[in-house]
């Protein structure tokens, strides 16, 4: 089971990530907080390069490597929270997310990937055996 779901978890981010370069580019452009300082182009465009790395690296990784890429991977999905929020506060549809209900709902779901890159990688149970 954790091979499958990190394959999905891995197809789901290449998927996004060439999302971020091409079609939905847009759409990821209104989730960029205005607080960062940099071009929401940029970050969109950045963020997608990641992405496409993130599964390339959850699908090809050796399997010594994978605890590093699931903790890598969960560290990404934490640092993009803050957009999630944003879209929230400001109450910017994208992506279907046209109501305050629907943005809240969406939140709940952050936490379940950053779980979903720790078990289908193996880092949480390699971090919790690491002491024993």
């Amino acid at each position: 089971m954790r091979h499958v779901g990190r394959w999905a978890l891995g197809a789901a981010l290449l998927g996004a990530g060439v999302g971020h370069l091409t079609t939905m580019r847009q759409e990821f452009q209104a989730q960029v907080p205005t607080w960062v300082p940099l071009d929401p182009d940029f970050v969109v465009l950045a963020s997608g390069v990641v992405e496409i790395g993130l599964g390339a690296a959850l699908i090809l990784a050796p399997s010594k490597f994978r605890p590093a890429v699931g903790w890598i991977t969960a560290g990404f999905f934490v640092a993009i929270f803050p957009g999630n929020i944003s879209q929230y506060v400001t109450g910017t549809d994208a992506f279907g997310l046209d109501t305050d209900r629907a943005r809240l709902v969406r939140l709940f779901f952050q936490p379940l990937l950053v779980a979903w890159a720790l078990w289908s990688t193996g880092a949480w149970r390699a971090w919790r055996s690491r002491g024993s």
